[in-house]
């Protein structure tokens, strides 16, 4: 099966030729030159047919240059005519046909599709040709038939036409219909699409054709023959299948592959075409090959050799296809660097390797060839490489096609190659995106992705692809068998690979070579490895060598992210340098941003006084790389690290501080986006003291006599020891210096001194003793001492106003007139003169009186000494030892003046001594009597001013005054009293005037404003003026308020008040403004009343009185207003007749007062009483006829108000009374009383008797009328027989009755029946069921009962049916728990199993064997004495009592359901209270196991109980002994190792003690072998293999037990250790020779002890009088020398450490 991919070398290349534009010119001249016609063949005959249809499969072209993306298959477009057996593009072979083939055509293909001969899609399209058969336009049918030779000869690469010599009768019977004539082919320069396919006999253009010039060439037709000829593409033709196409997987695919882009505007100077024309060189005279040419097809010839192809130097598209090249002999093609498409296919090229590099090409087709490899050089913009149809068996030499889309390899060997697929992608990359014209499988993309990095290399090696899981140590195999001649002698490879990089991260590479041990080689000479790392392509390929990456370890840039890293490794063995090996990384993947520290690094001397410096080797991986955060700790011995102040910068100066203490670099790297690392550290050595020195030497004080001066200088070195002091003095005659004091660094001058210098001598000494460089300095010449004060006081009270005197000693000289200038300041401490305040002039006495602005300072004063001479002296300033004292506040004057009247201001003053006033109290007080306590007045608090109110009229005002100091200090009050009582003002009208509208019928009233003292009974006089000015009083009208009348229209309107206070003083009268004019008031009904009885069956009318003007004709309505609110007019008369409707309700009158000029005014209005009830009166009473049940109306007449719940009484006779027994029914025999309602039903009872109703009238307010007696005409008659409220009753389990209501007269023998209703729906009669009550059996449950009721009358009248309801579903008993116990201890860890106890019943016992379904239980835990919390996921029936349930009870839930669903009730059984388990221990495990300077911890599970104060005991175990030693001190959790352990098993002994003190058995769990630390181990090999050794120890001669620790004499020592002996040498010296203090050998009693407690200190015990307490610098050094010794000692101990040392004795 082929597709258009798999036919590069004939169809696609036809593809790219109808992208260029040709010659319409060229197209009518190759048709004029064809001389003869032939007749019409199908195949023919179909191209013209299908022309019509041919714009169907129209190709697009995107922007007029773009290539087809879509392709025909061959078989699809195969001819009628008679197949051969020829080549096709790809290289296969078509089937023979049954008709013998014609002559080799070179242009004529078959094709097979889906395994069908290209003659079966022949027979499927002739129907459609048929179809296809018409005339296009007016275009006559022609057909021309040339010779294929001539044809081929005519014009160049042109299709030509062969003749059909297969009898058919369809081909017949197609040959007689008229031929069609082509329509007129219309070519244009730049709208011209063409499609081109190979059939199996003829070569096919399709051609769609748009006219875009009217002078475009038509070809020519001849005119003397009935058949014209075709123009040279056979323009609007098609092959016979054309129209109808197999659609497979692969043509579907085939739609969406793109070619490569070529330019296509070729004219006939860039363009060569010589297909078949059978040339067999290019260096042919006539082949007219040029520089300039860019398309040229060369298929379908004979030749075998490129020579000459070289002068193509810009070719795009070259196609050699159908050619005898056999190869190699490409190297011609390296000068075309344009060419972007090649076309190799159906040639025997066997190997590609010639064909040089090509930096366009993009298309390459070497189809249909005997490839068996396609090894080749690089093709770096190769996007398709057809290879199908070739015998490749191998993927060796694959190249790298960093470009590569699709690859095609059908029809090879290599197909059988498993996983081929991944294999490609493996080897192409990315970039990949169909294989064999298929989308990559995930599977296989999933699959690539498993194999390592190096496969891509080995594949293009030669290496056979194998599983993923394998690939790793299959491909190393495979490349060692290539590198294996190449290695070092007497070495072998076991390792080559590389980590997976990351960006900016450390990539490691490990090249593992181990000895040969098979050769006997004494001294192999040191194997050394260089490396060199490359950069290559995400694809292993094209590596570049990086420079400066030549060591072991490398850092990936962020350039380098999805790139391949290749590492070179080349060992060197002596002088010889061997070929390099390599491997290969993964590509390179993004960092996540998160820095790490690799290594860190400290530089610099360990002494003090030094600087270090911290460097840390960071991997940024990805982040921005930014400054990190360094810091410095210190670590002491035994302690912990403590971080050092201020230490944050890479680089630290040592201090003293830091002398013996072990310094920690710790640095944590961050990133510019923020990000932090992981912290890492690096620990020094501890740090050395400097020699002891001295520096800054100089002395200190004041060179004057009498004045101490000191010597000081910056000593360095260590702890300062007894460092020695020199003072001496320069002689004045020779200059020399005489010692004149030793041992202080102090000095007195003294007058010896004075007119000399003094020298200091420093001489620095350590506290080791050693002396360092003395180091002097002189001072200035002593000078005599300046007058000096001392002793300075200062005397007298410190208090406000009081003398104080300062007082004092002064020397050098007599004194004169010292100055003394005072101060005052907030301090107690002098800090500087500037914070002093003056208080004084600079000169005064020494006498000095405090005043009040030093309240609360210190005082100060200068003294300053002065001589006769006037020399002064240094001023001493001297200090009160407490500050100024003020005195208590208080008054000493207070008064209050101003006049005691309503009204009047009254004013405080008063006079304050004692500091500085604060913010003192002021209050005034009112007093009903002058000596007692008086009343505060609040809104005159706090100040002192006061006007008097009327309420304090009549009292004594009191001012009182608390002093208040600016400290807060209170002192005493003062009150002072006014001499009289306050006095009321004379009384008075303040302002007068009237308020109101001045209307008629409105009031005015007067508004005043009254002042002086309490307002008694003010006098008012009301006064009318008329217009012309004469005023009268008004008569009676002497109050504050007055209403307008009628006969004030007109005037004005005014007021007099005499004002007249309570104690009946008067005012003066004040006469107010006058208003008016008053105008007429709207009219107005000033009252309005009812006349009449408010009773029903009454009439209702009213009087009213109007005012407003004269009166005209009113207006006026009545209302009924019911309870409810609801508002009915009634009537406009002047009267109203109330009726029964107006009973309970109230009776409204709206009254409109109506001026006579017809104004209105506004309506009044009043509502009556509720109408009451008119006497209750019985008009008639009738009783209809009765019926059993049925309710009974009488029919009654009621007059008299609302009618109430009157009495009725029904009576039952069995005669009809009359007359007067009908009348006092009561005292009838007959009579029976039956009801006591108005409506009545009669019963069972009243039938066949006659009912008679007694009735009381009565008003529903429970007044009675004459009561009225009736009959009923006819007894009462009974009903229709009935049931009802049938229904089924459960009187016990299993037992049912049912019951019903009957109805309809006497009942007789009513009928019963029992149903059965299953689930469902089925209703079922019970045989044998007829009595109401029914007992269930097994048939019944799971079911419903219904009972059915058939009512039958005394009479035998018979009723209808009536069925209950169904009854519940009828269930047998509930399974039920008599009681529920636990078996098994309440003890932690103990189970609980919970026992059910079954009712003793048969019923229970039928129940549990038929219908239980299962038991449920649950699990509590109390939480205090009454409540329990469920235990989730314990419902099982045993509990295991757990470590949290001590002290609890447990409690079990029993639950039983059965088969129909149900529960029983819950079944509970408590236990007591749970009791702690026995103590154990389980799981027991040491955690640590490794060397002897590691940290072990005992971990297991224990339980019973709490556990209180468990004993753990550490001990040793000899390895195959089972001897304990135990380790004193060791009972802790924890057990830090020590050089005693090495070899030693270390066994841990644990005792679980419960807190109450219970005691378990003891448990005990052990280590492997302890091992020796690796740095130790390798240290301690390397002595003991030399066998005697040295160690500079210090030795502490003057040590006992009670010394403290660290206390000492030390001194140094050697120790040398042999095979043999072991001796303790003190070093010599420059008096002394060495001298051995401690020699002995191994032999027993000799052993070296360690110190648990002090880690640098060992004793060696060589017999009971020898033995030697040594110091060393370090635990590390300890460990060595005790292990050192121990091995060189092998043979006196029990256990062989030369063994654990793997080191031969």
């Amino acid at each position: 099966m082929e597709d258009p991919l798999g036919k590069t070398g004939d169809e696609l290349e036809e593809k790219l030729q109808i992208s260029e534009k040709l010659s319409s010119v060229k197209l009518s001249e190759s048709v004029k030159k064809v001389p003869r016609t032939m007749k019409p063949t199908i195949a023919s005959a179909a191209k013209v047919a299908a022309s019509t249809n041919s714009t169907r499969r129209k190709p697009e072209l995107q922007n007029g240059s773009d290539l087809l993306k879509s392709t025909l298959s061959a078989s699809s477009r195969t001819s009628n005519s008679v197949p051969v057996i020829r080549r096709n593009s790809t290289g296969g072979f078509s089937e023979k046909s049954s008709v013998p083939s014609i002559k080799r055509q070179n242009n004529a293909d078959s094709s097979v599709v889906g395994g069908k001969k290209a003659t079966d899609s022949v027979r499927k399209s002739l129907p459609e040709l048929r179809r296809s058969s018409l005339p296009l336009g007016n275009s006559k049918p022609s057909l021309s038939r040339p010779s294929s030779s001539e044809s081929r000869k005519a014009v160049p690469g042109s299709p030509t036409l062969t003749k059909s010599t297969r009898p058919d009768v369809r081909n017949q019977e197609i040959a007689k219909k008229p031929a069609l004539r082509p329509s007129l082919s219309v070519s244009s320069s730049s709208s011209t699409k063409r499609l081109s396919v190979d059939s199996s006999a003829s070569s096919v253009k399709k051609t769609v054709s748009k006219v875009s010039s009217p002078s475009t060439r038509s070809p020519s037709i001849s005119s003397g023959m009935r058949s014209g000829s075709l123009s040279t593409s056979v323009d609007r033709s098609s092959n016979l299948s054309g129209r109808k196409k197999v659609a497979t997987p692969e043509t579907r695919d085939s739609r969406l592959i793109i070619l490569p882009h070529v330019e296509i505007k070729a004219g006939d100077d860039v363009r060569l075409d010589l297909r078949g024309h059978r040339i067999r060189s290019l260096t042919t005279s006539g082949l007219n090959l040029s520089p300039n040419l860019e398309f040229v097809y060369l298929r379908d010839n004979l030749l075998s050799s490129l020579e000459g192809i070289e002068i193509l130097t810009r070719v795009k598209v070259l196609d050699l296809s159908f050619n005898d090249f056999k190869g190699p002999g490409f190297e011609p093609l390296e000068n075309c660097k344009a060419l972007q498409q090649l076309y190799l296919a159906g040639n025997q090229i066997t190997s590609l390797a010639s064909l040089p590099p090509l930096p366009n090409l993009e298309f390459l087709s070497v189809a249909q060839n005997k490839l068996k490899s396609l090894s080749m050089a690089s093709q770096p913009r190769l996007q398709v490489l057809a290879a199908s149809k070739n015998k490749i068996s191998t993927l060796k030499g694959f190249p790298y096609l960093p470009m590569l889309e699709h690859l095609r390899v059908e029809e090879n060997p290599i197909l059988k190659m498993p996983h081929l697929e991944a294999a490609s992608i493996l080897l192409v990359g990315s970039t990949l995106k169909k294989f064999n014209d298929r989308d990559l499988s995930r599977e296989e993309v999933t699959l690539a992705k498993r194999y390592p990095a190096q496969t891509t290399l080995c594949l293009r090696d030669g290496w056979e692809l194998c599983r993923p899981d394998q690939a790793a140590g299959s491909t190393f195999t495979f490349l060692l068998e290539q590198w294996k001649d190449h290695l070092p002698p007497g070495y072998l490879l076991k390792e080559a690979s590389v980590d997976q990089p990351s960006e900016e991260d450390s990539c490691h590479c490990q090249f593992t070579f181990v000895q040969d041990t098979t050769l006997n080689v004494d001294d192999p000479p040191q194997l050394v490895l260089k490396y060199q790392w490359y950069l290559g392509e995400r694809t292993p390929f094209n590596f570049v060598a990086i420079p400066d990456a030549i060591t072991e370890v490398f850092w990936p840039k962020h350039d380098y992210i999805d790139k391949t890293l290749k590492v070179e490794c080349i060992p060197i063995l002596g002088e010889t340098e061997y070929p390099p090996i390599y491997a290969i990384s993964s590509p390179v993947s993004r960092g996540n941003g998160i820095p790490k520290v690799v290594n860190v690094e400290m530089h610099g001397e360990l002494m003090e006084g030094n600087i270090i410096k911290g460097c840390a080797q960071v991997a940024w991986c990805g982040g921005t790389p930014g400054k990190g955060v360094a810091s410095w700790l210190r670590r002491r011995w035994n302690s912990s690290p403590v971080v050092i102040a201020g230490a944050e910068d890479e680089e630290y100066k040592l201090t003293i501080d830091d002398v013996d203490s072990s310094l920690v670099f710790m640095y944590t790297p961050v990133t510019e986006e923020g990000k932090k690392g992981e912290p890492q550290y690096k620990y020094t050595d501890f740090v050395k003291a400097a020699p002891p020195s001295v520096s800054n030497v100089h002395v200190v004080g004041d060179a004057v006599e009498g004045c101490i001066i000191k010597g000081v200088g910056n000593y360095f070195g260590g702890r300062e020891g007894p460092s020695k002091f020199e003072w001496l003095r320069e002689n004045k005659d020779n200059g020399d210096f005489v010692l004149v004091s030793s041992g202080t660094p102090e000095y007195t001058l003294t007058k010896d001194d004075i007119a000399t210098r003094i020298a200091f001598v420093y001489i620095p000494i350590n506290f080791e003793g050693h002396e360092g460089e003395s180091v002097s300095t002189v001072s200035q010449l002593v000078k005599q001492a300046p007058p000096k004060v001392t002793n300075v006081k200062i005397i007298g009270d410190l208090r406000e106003n009081s003398k104080i005197t300062v007082t004092g000693i002064v020397t050098g000289g007599t004194e004169g007139s010292s100055r003394v200038q005072w101060h005052k300041m907030s301090s107690s401490t002098l800090v500087n003169e500037d914070a002093l305040e003056i208080l004084s002039p600079s000169k005064i006495a020494k006498a000095f009186r405090i005043p009040l602005g030093a309240v609360g300072y210190y005082i100060v004063a200068k003294y300053t000494p002065m001589t006769p001479a006037g020399e002064s002296g240094e001023p001493v300033f001297v200090i009160s030892d407490r500050s100024v004292e003020t005195l208590p506040p208080s008054l000493n004057f207070l008064s209050i003046t101003g006049d005691y009247t309503e009204g009047a201001i009254l004013t405080a003053s008063y006079g304050y001594i004692g500091g500085h006033e604060g913010k003192s109290m002021y209050n005034w007080f009112i007093h009903e009597v002058e000596t007692e306590i008086g009343t505060p007045v609040p809104e005159s608090s706090g100040h002192l001013q006061y006007r008097i109110p009327k309420d304090a009229i009549g009292t004594f005002v009191s001012f009182q005054c608390s002093p208040v100091r600016e400290d807060g200090i209170v002192g005493e009050p003062r009150t002072c009293t006014g001499q009289e009582r306050v006095r009321p003002g004379s009384p008075k009208l303040l302002s007068l005037s009237i308020v109101g509208s001045t209307i008629e019928g409105t009031t005015l009233t007067v508004e005043k404003k009254y002042w002086g003292g309490q307002e008694g009974d003010s006098i008012f006089r009301w006064l009318r003026t008329s217009s012309d000015g004469m005023q009268t009083e008004v008569r009676g009208a002497t109050t504050a308020s007055y209403m307008l009348s009628i006969d004030d229209i007109g005037f004005f309107i005014s007021v007099s008040c005499e004002p007249v206070r309570s104690d009946w003083a008067r005012g003066p009268v004040v006469l107010s403004e006058q208003v008016g004019p008053i105008i007429p008031g709207p009219p107005t009904c000033q009252s309005l009343e009812f006349l009449g009885s408010m009773i029903e069956g009454q009439r209702l009318s009213f009087v009213a009185s109007y005012t407003g003007g004269e009166q005209g004709n009113c207006v006026f309505g009545w209302y009924r207003v019911k309870s409810s609110g609801v508002k009915e007019k009634q009537s406009t008369d002047e009267f109203l007749d109330l009726t029964i409707d107006d009973v309970g309700a109230s009776i409204h009158l709206v009254y409109t007062p109506v001026r006579n000029d017809g104004m209105k005014g506004s309506p009044r209005s009043i509502v009556a009483d509720m109408i009451l009830p008119a006497d209750p009166v019985g008009i008639n009473l009738v009783i209809p006829d009765c019926f059993e049940a049925k309710e009974v109306v009488p029919q009654k007449t009621y007059f008299g108000g609302q009618e109430g719940p009157g009495e009725c009484i029904w009576y039952r006779t069995k005669s009809k009374l009359t007359g007067s027994l009908l009348l006092d029914m009561s005292a009838t025999e007959d009579a029976q009383k039956c009801g006591n309602t108005l409506e009545y039903s009669p019963s069972l009872e009243d039938v066949g008797s006659y009912l008679a109703l007694h009735w009381v009238p009565t008003r529903s307010d429970g007044r009675c009328g004459k009561p009225l007696v009736a009959i009923s005409d006819s007894p009462v008659n009974p009903a229709f027989p009935e049931v009802s409220n049938v229904h089924v009753k459960e009187l016990s389990l299993g037992v049912y009755s049912g019951e019903g209501t009957y109805f309809g007269g006497y009942e007789g023998s009513s009928l019963f029946s029992w149903y059965r209703e299953t689930n469902e729906g089925t209703i079922t009669l019970i045989n044998g069921a007829n009595s109401t009550i029914y007992k269930v059996t097994d048939s019944d449950y799971n079911c419903r009962l219904l009972f059915g009721y058939t009512p039958v009358r005394s009479d035998s009248v018979v009723g209808e049916l009536k069925l209950s309801e169904p009854s519940g579903i009828v269930l047998p008993e509930l399974p039920l728990v008599e009681m529920l116990a636990l078996s098994g201890k309440a003890i932690e860890g103990d189970i609980l199993t919970a026992v059910e106890v079954i009712p003793k019943s048969e019923s229970q016992n039928h129940v549990w064997t038929n219908y239980k379904k299962d038991i449920r239980y649950q699990w509590f835990c109390s939480s205090d004495k009454s409540s329990y919390q469920p235990l989730p996921s314990q419902r099982s029936r045993s509990y295991k009592v757990q470590l949290e349930d001590i002290g609890r009870c447990l409690k079990c839930e029993c639950v039983v359901s059965d088969v129909f669903g149900r529960s029983s009730e819950p079944a509970y059984a408590e236990s007591s209270p749970v009791l702690p388990g026995f103590p154990r221990i389980d799981k027991l495990e040491i955690e640590g196991r490794g060397y002897h300077t590691n940290l072990y911890a005992v971990r297991g599970v224990y339980s019973g109980g709490k556990e209180g104060k468990s004993k753990i005991q550490w001990l040793r175990a000899m390895v195959g002994s089972p001897d304990l030693i135990s380790i004193p001190g060791e009972t802790g959790r924890m057990y830090e190792a020590n050089v005693d352990d090495v070899g030693y098993r270390v066994v841990v002994v644990y005792t679980p003690i419960r807190e109450d003190g219970v005691e378990g058995h003891p448990v005990s769990a052990s280590t492997d072998p302890i091992a020796v630390e690796p740095d130790v181990y390798k240290e301690v090999k390397q002595k003991l293999e030399l066998g005697s050794v040295k160690f500079e120890v210090l030795c502490d001669k003057d040590r006992n037990h009670k010394k403290v620790s660290g206390e000492g004499t030390l001194e140094r020592r050697v120790l040398e250790v042999n095979r043999k002996r072991l001796k303790v040498v003190k070093p010599g010296s420059k008096t002394s020779f060495p001298a051995t203090e401690i020699r002995g050998s191994y032999a027993p009693p000799f052993h070296v002890e360690t110190f648990r407690n002090d880690q640098h200190r060992l004793k060696v015990v060589v017999d009971s009088e020898h033995e030697v307490d040594l110091m060393v610098q370090s635990r590390h050094l300890r460990d060595v020398i005790v292990l050192s010794i121990r091995g060189l000692a092998q043979r006196f101990n029990s256990t062989s450490l030369n063994s654990l040392l793997k080191i031969d004795t």
